[in-house]
């Protein structure tokens, strides 16, 4: 079975969706226009609708017409990013400094494409939920979600979601069985010194030469504590302190992210990370206080739902575009959270286009959308089938 034939059939629609939701970008909890469209499309459709879970998410509901059953949750992210887009194409962003430079505006479509499939056909026995979420994009929206009582009030049994791949071959789907994704933590390292003038360093607890001994440090956690065997990364990603040339300040914070597979590796480099920013706070005789908090925990795909997505992948591109990946990757996705809580899988779908997310110039193939619209809706024809 290839792109699934109704879906096909109003792929122009979806296309037209996607690039609308793409010039009015919005970032985490502020997706007040795209939900809306969210919301009034999933109605349009006869589809159950629920506002405002985890502020600006949507919930869709969906009941087979062949009885009751089980429940499976799709998941689709709706953020954009603070970020300017490059890529001068006719429908850009109009919102300066937003872009959907990693693709949500497609994921949010080929869930809309789906749900509005699984509306006109209602092939299964059991209930789908489609699940739009906010604030991916290191804003917690999943744990928003949650914490609004999503599976609490849309109790699933199993859930999937996907990502478009810009770095694989069009529309090959890949699945990672168990960890497949990094967890992530964010810090911010404030210094509290003594400032004076340039001309006079002798005065001064200088905080930026604390600052570059710290960063230097820091380099060791993953290098000199983590086993090589594990995998871990840890990245000082902004540095800011002063306001003059002639000023040695007093304040100056270091920022940036853990990677981890491994929670206990995790616990090691934040105890680490700690005990470093003690010693070089003793040794230079300044203040530093370390924040690290959590926002995504490892994506982990439960190894006995492979299969069967596997194999409602290959209905839609077939055998050879669908592989079993041997590597996690150090990026990360909270979709994590959710399948901590509900046993699920995550997939890759593959698509035309060289530049990679995140970038600004980052274009996304419009091609994929039907064929991840027909994922989803095939994975809930599976696993709902009578």
């Amino acid at each position: 079975m290839p792109v699934l034939d109704k879906i096909a059939a109003f792929k122009d629609e979806l296309t037209a969706t996607r690039r609308d939701i793409h010039q009015f970008p919005e970032i985490g909890f502020e997706e007040v226009r795209t939900s809306g469209i969210v919301a009034e499309q999933l109605q349009s459709w006869g589809i159950e609708v629920h506002r405002g879970i985890g502020k600006t998410g949507v919930v869709g509901v969906l009941k087979g017409a062949k009885g009751a059953g089980r429940t499976i949750g799709l998941r689709a992210d709706m953020d954009a990013l603070p970020m300017e887009e490059r890529t001068n194409l006719g429908y850009a962003s109009k919102t300066p400094n937003r872009f959907h430079g990693c693709g949500h505006d497609g994921h949010t479509t080929m869930l809309l494409g789906a749900a509005r499939y699984l509306a006109e056909t209602r092939d299964f026995a059991g209930t789908a939920v489609f699940i739009f979420q906010p604030g991916e994009e290191g804003c917690g929206g999943a744990r928003a979600m949650i914490a609004d009582g999503l599976f609490e009030r849309f109790p699933c049994d199993e859930i999937y979601g996907l990502h478009n791949a810009p770095d694989d071959e069009p529309y090959r789907i890949g699945i990672k069985p168990g960890p497949a994704m990094a967890g992530a933590d964010f810090f911010d390292i404030r210094i509290r010194g003594v400032g004076s003038h340039g001309a006079r360093p002798e005065l001064a607890k200088d905080p930026i030469v604390v600052a570059t001994h710290l960063v230097s440090a820091l380099q060791s956690v993953v290098s000199r504590n983590v086993a090589p065997i594990k995998s871990a990364v840890l990245s000082v990603t902004q540095i800011h302190s002063g306001t003059a040339y002639n000023v040695i300040p007093e304040e100056a914070t270091i920022s940036g992210t853990v990677r981890y597979l491994d929670r206990e590796v995790n616990e090691l480099i934040r105890e680490r990370m700690r005990s470093i920013a003690a010693g070089v706070a003793a040794t230079f005789g300044v203040e530093i206080e370390t924040d690290i908090r959590n926002v995504f925990d490892v994506l982990v795909n439960t190894e006995e739902l492979v299969d069967g997505f596997a194999d409602a992948a290959r209905d839609i591109v077939g055998n050879d575009n669908v592989y079993i990946k041997t590597d996690p990757i150090m990026g990360s996705e909270d979709f994590a959270d959710m399948l901590y809580k509900v046993p699920g899988v995550y997939c890759t779908v593959g698509h035309a286009g060289n530049v990679p997310v995140h970038n600004p110039g980052f274009v996304l193939d419009d091609g994929i959308l039907p064929v991840g619209a027909s994922l989803l809706a095939r994975i809930v024809e599976r696993r709902l089938a009578v």
